[in-house]
């Protein structure tokens, strides 16, 4: 796990190449017949990869994307009306019977079918019109971790060009090394709080709420740890009530305009718990976690990830655990 997490601005530097025809016909499509929505269709890690590209794309483009449950048309058997819509699907290894099957539904109903995948001969991109390559090569760690930052990346790639926001595709440019610097950021004062939890709660806004979804997943893959993720705004509508004095809260800052209501929430949970831990910012009498100056609030979050990534390891590390040996897990999970 902590070899593949160095190799994913590696990954990221060579994905033009292979993105440059697929990318270009995707987004001349799209420019030709706009679509009204665009609805998702993922499982663990790319799900919460659809999650960061449903707020790229709603932000800079304004159409609404949803998430399909592939139980609708795999168990149930109902047709969705997708005509002249665009169905991403998002799979690490293009083999999950569930993602393949829902693909190949939207494609016959009529949507535009695009697969971001690792294995460009799998299954799943067999099924879709436009395959999107990872170009993560081979991930042996059973925790996904280049091939997610590989899947944002398309995703902000595709947004970028549909969109034409050069000051994106500039951030994006500079990505491959800001994702090496990231992944020397030390967060290891977080290290004793969380490693003595059994629970705690990640709070995102923005660009970053996809990215505390994906750091959750992975203290409960590699450390065991339940942890959950939520909105800084939907945090204060229930589960704050979970907080105690000792309940660990790490809260993943954007560097948009919703960084400022984060922060409140930010100063209110500090009183509450001596074990919020803030990227970035000193709200209050809180832990901070140093990050990268600020350059391009979608950049910028992903470059909170592979920060976080090592911090899982050294946390798994604490409480024993072998991260490249989580239990009841393998690499490719097949559901329908």
């Amino acid at each position: 796990m902590e070899t593949e997490l160095h190799e994913a601005p590696l990954v990221v530097a060579r994905q033009p190449e292979l993105l440059a025809n697929p990318l270009s016909e995707l987004v001349a499509r799209l420019t030709h017949t706009p679509p009204q929505v665009i609805v998702t269709c993922a499982r663990g890690s790319s799900a919460h990869a659809a999650n960061f590209g449903k707020y790229l794309i709603e932000r800079h483009l304004g159409v609404p994307v949803a998430a399909v449950a592939p139980s609708i048309m795999t168990i149930y058997r109902q047709g969705l009306r997708l005509k002249g819509q665009l169905f991403v699907t998002i799979s690490q290894s293009g083999h999950s019977d569930d993602l393949v099957e829902a693909a190949s539904s939207a494609r016959a109903i009529g949507a535009l079918t695009a697969a971001i995948v690792n294995d460009t001969h799998s299954p799943l991109a067999s099924a879709c019109e436009i395959v999107l390559p990872m170009a993560a090569g081979e991930e042996w760690s059973v925790a996904a971790t280049k091939t997610f930052v590989a899947s944002v990346a398309v995703l902000l790639r595709l947004v970028a060009n549909w969109a034409s926001q050069r000051a994106l595709q500039d951030a994006i440019d500079r990505l491959p090394d800001r994702l090496a610097e990231a992944a020397q950021v030390d967060w290891s004062n977080a290290i004793d709080a969380l490693s003595a939890a059994n629970s705690l709660a990640i709070l995102g806004r923005g660009p970053t709420l996809a990215i505390a979804q994906e750091a959750s997943l992975k203290l409960k893959e590699v450390c065991n740890i339940q942890a959950e993720a939520f909105s800084g705004a939907e945090f204060q509508h229930g589960p704050i009530a979970m907080v105690s004095e000792r309940y660990p809260v790490l809260i993943l800052m954007p560097t948009d305009e919703a960084a400022l209501n984060l922060a409140g929430v930010a100063t209110d949970v500090s009183r509450k718990s001596s074990s919020v831990f803030v990227t970035g910012i000193r709200a209050g009498v809180v832990g901070v976690l140093p990050v990268l100056p600020p350059e391009h609030p979608e950049t910028d979050a992903v470059c909170l990830i592979q920060s976080f990534y090592r911090l899982a390891v050294r946390v798994a590390e604490r409480r024993g655990i072998n991260v490249d040996q989580p239990r009841h897990l393998k690499k490719i999970t097949r559901t329908r």
